[in-house]
């Protein structure tokens, strides 16, 4: 016993008093484990890891061509009338009975949260990384931090206050982390974000070739002009006017890099054109997809189409396609060629509605599988033309706001706005400019995932309840309007989210 104790005090002093000991014994690494960090040692490094935050917008929870659930189905564009599908989870969105354990909504915050965090894994390293040319670098930074931008203004627009992590997180660091910041907090990191990419980034006014898809000074400007315009219209009123003008500043900018004269001078139907997808020059930003490819094509085509039609695409559908309101389908005016190229009536036995065309690829190339090329456009000028009308009306230039409504309208070949408020149909359902500049972008930008926050821009959380308790129930199929209430102006945060500290995760209200 007493050599035994001999031999522990020797072992304890030994420890104590060798470096070596501590370092080699006591402090080994695990030769099997990788860290982040470890994947970070070139420039080309970085690229492939910014590559992975375009890459997760390809997700169906993300915000591409699959992100219809929660933006479209949630206004009074689309539906999901199959209420037994899924256990009713897509259709509680446009039903307006959305519960805070629907998984779709979690799936949807947890994807955009992905993309948040490959940005900010970009962010915590480029720094430690040696580029030889520094303008390579200041594109990296540039990219992740647009991207992840755009993630927080879809993330603040639908759930307000939401969590706001600028770095990567070590695991000792995420509960610390999750709790919900006041959206003004949210937006001020946007704008930085956006202002930084604009003023201190080598990115191209507009990306062209091999670059389609990435990020570009005309999308900055685009997004952070968007940013703008919602805060005006939906946060302090006290800085309404302030926001109104750097709106404008920034919409113009972007309007000002177009490589075209006029609108008119593009075809409507080449926005949408398979084979003009890398030469339309309307087109800003967008997802791109490999026509052809089983992993990286794109399915909206054949998704869209309904039974018995071949519109699309060649792959044959036995459903209803995407289901279509009454409610636009009203809304178009009459002779309005953006109607028979968007939609159509299908008239099989099973079917007989209406369905989304706007998106087609029935070439050979696609296929009787369905693999289609279409990009999935986020920004295109049409949307920055209105966008301007937009914030022209509400800073009350009235004259500038119709000369840009008119650009949009004079390309579709419907009449100006001044002769269309003759018109007794038109003057009527839309009285005011604020409502005839919302109906246009409704059918210039029909399906494109813009109608929700369109709605959210436009009215207050009351005028919205208003506007949708005022429509015909027969126009919306199963989707109950009386269901609507001033607590759908956000989603419920996630119930996981919520039970990890209901006190810093707090619920929105009616949930």
């Amino acid at each position: 016993m007493k050599k035994k104790l001999i031999a522990i005090i020797c072992l304890a002093a030994f420890v104590a008093i060798s470096p070596a000991c501590k370092k080699d014994f006591l402090d080994q690494n695990n030769p099997n484990a990788v860290t982040v960090d470890d994947n970070f040692k070139s420039p080309n490094d970085i690229l492939l890891a910014v590559n992975g935050i375009y890459q997760s917008l390809r997700s169906g929870n993300n915000i591409g061509e699959s992100s219809d659930l929660w933006t479209d189905q949630r206004s009074d564009d689309t539906g999901t009338n199959d209420n037994q599908s899924n256990a009713g989870e897509p259709f509680q969105f446009n039903n307006f009975s959305l519960i805070a354990s629907n998984t779709y909504l979690k799936s949807h915050w947890v994807s955009l949260y992905a993309t948040v965090t490959r940005a900010n894994v970009v962010l915590s390293h480029i720094d430690a990384v040696s580029f030889t040319d520094p303008n390579l670098k200041l594109q990296y930074t540039a990219e992740a931090k647009f991207l992840r931008a755009m993630m927080y203004f879809h993330l603040v627009r639908l759930w307000g206050d939401v969590p706001l992590v600028t770095k990567q997180l070590a695991s000792t660091e995420v509960a610390a982390a999750t709790f919900r910041e006041k959206q003004a907090t949210v937006y001020a990191q946007i704008v930085k974000d956006l202002t930084d990419v604009i003023n201190n980034s080598p990115l191209p006014n507009l990306q062209s070739g091999a670059n389609i898809g990435r990020v570009s000074k005309a999308a900055a400007n685009v997004l952070l002009g968007q940013v703008y315009l919602t805060m005006a219209t939906t946060l302090d009123q006290a800085n309404r006017q302030t926001n109104l003008t750097n709106a404008k500043t920034y919409l113009m900018n972007a309007y000002n890099m177009r490589t075209f004269g006029e609108l008119k001078s593009i075809p409507y139907t080449d926005v949408f054109d398979v084979t003009k997808k890398s030469t339309c020059p309307e087109l800003i930003f967008q997802i791109v997809n490999k026509q052809g490819d089983i992993s990286y094509s794109s399915s909206i085509a054949a998704n869209n189409q309904a039974k018995g039609e071949t519109i699309n695409s060649q792959k044959a559908s036995s459903g209803a396609g995407y289901n279509v309101t009454h409610d636009l389908i009203n809304e178009y005016e009459t002779g309005d060629p953006r109607k028979d190229f968007s939609v159509k009536y299908a008239n099989d036995p099973i079917v007989k509605d209406w369905f989304v065309t706007k998106f087609r690829d029935a070439s050979d190339a696609a296929g009787k599988l369905g693999y289609g090329g279409n990009d999935w456009v986020l920004m295109r000028y049409a949307d920055v033309i209105l966008m301007l009308a937009e914030v022209n009306n509400d800073l009350g230039d009235n004259a500038t706001a119709i000369q840009f409504l008119d650009m949009v309208r004079a390309r579709a070949g419907v009449p100006a706005y001044a002769v269309a408020m003759t018109n007794s149909a038109y003057s009527t359902s839309f009285p005011t400019l604020k409502l005839a500049i919302l109906h246009e972008r409704r059918v210039e930008l029909a399906f494109e995932h813009h109608r929700w926050f369109d709605l959210l821009r436009a009215f207050t959380t009351d005028e919205l309840v208003t506007y949708f308790k005022s429509k015909a129930q027969a126009n919306f199929g199963s989707a109950l309007l009386s269901n609507f209430s001033t607590k759908d102006r956000y989603y419920p945060i996630p119930f996981d989210e919520v039970k990890l500290d209901p006190l810093k995760m707090y619920q929105n209200p009616g949930y």
